[in-house]
């Protein structure tokens, strides 16, 4: 009497899986992390770098470290000197800008105002 049968091999019930069907799960977590991961990432690396290149003298600005201070000076495309205290300077890389805190108006082309200033006196005499 033996209470163990023996085990014999099955044949395989129906077909395997296609190799799409085996691989859409893979593509659908692909599709995931893109949406939810790298998407964002790059929008927001996009948004940095467009902050990045409107920088300009008198921002108010947050660098990488947390020093709040306002652009006295931008150097080159990869530097800025910012005034942290009255009298204090440094030269700070662009790419390390967390963030702007508060935008200036551009500054205005004095020669051009002078000019244009010129033309209206004279304009005025006649």
């Amino acid at each position: 009497m033996s209470f163990i049968s023996p085990a014999y091999a099955q044949a395989a019930g129906g077909a395997g899986a296609s190799g799409l069907e085996a691989m859409l799960p893979l593509l659908l977590i692909f599709v995931v992390f893109y949406f939810l991961l790298i998407r964002p990432q790059q929008k927001k690396a996009k948004a940095h770098k467009a902050m990045l290149e409107a920088v300009r003298r008198g921002d108010k600005v947050v660098t990488g470290g947390g020093i709040i201070g306002t652009v006295n000076k931008v150097i080159d495309e990869s530097e800025i000197s910012v005034e942290i205290s009255d009298g204090v300077k440094v030269r700070v890389q662009r790419g390390l800008l967390a963030a702007v805190l508060s935008k200036t108006e551009p500054v205005k082309d004095d020669k051009k105002d002078k000019k244009d200033k010129k033309g209206d006196k004279q304009e005025n005499a006649k």
